[in-house]
């Protein structure tokens, strides 16, 4: 195969890097244009003013090349939105149903086998095609020949299967080829930097959704020193046991100034990675309402004064840094996703401000943890109501439950599983679950079995 050169990429690629980035951001402050007007503007035109001044400061954001790419190539293999949206409806029709991030669906049956066959071939072929445009893109830049393939040519997939046509659709290319770009956001305090068209681990991921998002994840709870972080949870009124389960499942999403722009979440952030979700508002939105309730001269020092604000049901307001626009919601997401500046807003606050930390430990002890939730289910007959405490006696067990309400929203499954339990083993009580605990569990497991942690406390 011959491969051939993404010359718009190229040119593009050549073009940004030539236009300083000044020129590319600089704006001026103007008239909010909005068609619903009725919606109060949050920021006066005086404090937008100042909000486009401070971010077009000379030096406070670059835009350059992805980091090795002077040795490197600028150049590189991933994952497009389009194809990971394929990904995901092709895994719900194998598996209907919210499927963990980190799992890909099997096939069930000949019939699904023969699409996977045929998905695997095509994924083969086209990350190698890709990895030929890439290498030549990049020699090209170097005034190099392209270097001979390291790997063999995959074959054709061939014809797709009809009935994979018929239930997910014809898909785009599984890869292609991509020019990361780093941005460097610099504060007064502290400089971050990120990396745009995120590397995913799993070339099927299901949720990537912005190429020109970014993500860190920051430093991780399990890095803090015991004491410091004891004292941060103990503060938002968390007992040794509710902290022993939050720190373990804290382990799958970040730190406190963790954030994550590229996926499903929108905007992610914090140690549970609240998210705004598609609306722009979303648990994120919670933690920022809470702490604006509650610390509100921390607000304004964390969040305000960079043009970051959320109103009273939670929806994020944002000041376009680069033309002094007040959008909100869907728009806000939007504003955060394509400019870095607003994103680094979150994670320095994580970084520097205990009261943004201390606002994402209260508004998940409110709104996730699972301890006084309940579930209503039937057995032989009856309706019974329980308190998720009445059932879940081990730490093992509420951070399963606290994984599936963090990541998925809900711990419905709690109630279908007790139901069917009681059922199976011919239970009257709740009391007389107490020995089952660990086979609900099991049922229960979502992202990460627990029942191997042995920093938490087991079922008898």
């Amino acid at each position: 195969m011959k491969p051939f050169i993404l010359l718009s990429s190229l040119v593009a690629f050549k073009v940004l890097c030539a236009v300083p980035v000044a020129a590319q951001v600089q704006a001026t402050p103007g008239q909010i244009q909005t068609a619903a007007t009725s919606v109060t503007s949050l920021f006066s035109a005086e404090e937008r003013a100042r909000v486009v001044a401070y971010w077009n400061a000379a030096g406070r954001y670059t835009v350059g090349a992805r980091t090795n790419a002077d040795t490197e190539g600028p150049f590189v293999v991933r994952l497009t939105p389009a194809a990971s949206i394929w990904f995901r409806a092709y895994n719900q029709v194998l598996l209907p149903g919210k499927l963990p991030p980190t799992m890909t669906a099997a096939p069930t049956n000949e019939r699904t086998e023969k699409w996977e066959t045929w998905v695997k071939a095509k994924l083969a072929r086209d990350r190698w095609q890709a990895q030929r445009v890439v290498d030549a893109a990049n020699a090209q830049l170097k005034g190099a020949k392209a270097p001979a393939a390291t790997t063999p040519e995959p074959p054709v997939a061939g014809v797709m299967p009809a009935e994979l046509l018929s239930a997910v659709g014809n898909p785009p290319p599984f890869a292609m080829a991509a020019t990361p770009l780093r941005h460097v956001v610099t504060f007064d305090d502290v400089e971050l930097s990120y990396h745009d068209h995120i590397a995913v681990s799993n070339p099927r991921y299901g949720y990537y959704r912005f190429d020109e998002g970014v993500m860190s994840m920051g430093l991780a709870l399990r890095s803090w020193p015991d004491k410091e972080l004891s004292d941060l949870f103990a503060q938002a009124g968390f007992t040794p046991f509710e902290q022993h389960v939050v720190k373990a499942v804290s382990k799958l999403e970040g730190g406190f100034d963790s954030v994550n722009t590229y996926d499903t979440g929108f905007v992610s952030v914090g140690f549970i990675q609240f998210a705004t979700l598609s609306e722009g508002a979303g648990s994120l939105g919670d933690v920022l309402r809470y702490q604006k309730r509650n610390r509100r001269t921390d607000f304004e020092r964390d969040f305000r004064v960079f043009g970051i604000d959320v109103d009273n049901q939670s929806t994020l307001v944002v000041v376009d840094p680069a033309t002094g626009a007040e959008v909100r919601g869907p728009d806000a997401n939007r504003a955060i996703i394509n400019d870095k500046r607003l994103i680094a807003v979150f994670q320095r606050a994580g970084q520097k401000s205990t009261a943004f930390r201390l606002a994402q430990i209260e508004v998940t002890k409110q709104r996730y943890y699972p301890a006084d939730h309940s579930v209503t289910f039937k057995v032989g007959g009856r309706e019974i109501t329980a308190r998720v405490s009445d059932v879940i006696k081990s730490e093992a067990g509420m951070a399963t439950l606290l994984d599936r309400s963090v990541n998925t929203g809900n711990i419905r499954l709690l109630g279908e599983e007790l139901g069917k339990l009681m059922t199976e083993r011919n239970l009257a009580t709740l009391q007389q679950v107490a020995p089952y605990e660990r086979e609900l569990i099991k049922r229960l497991k979502w992202r990460h079995d627990f029942l191997q942690d042995t920093s938490l406390s087991q079922p008898r």
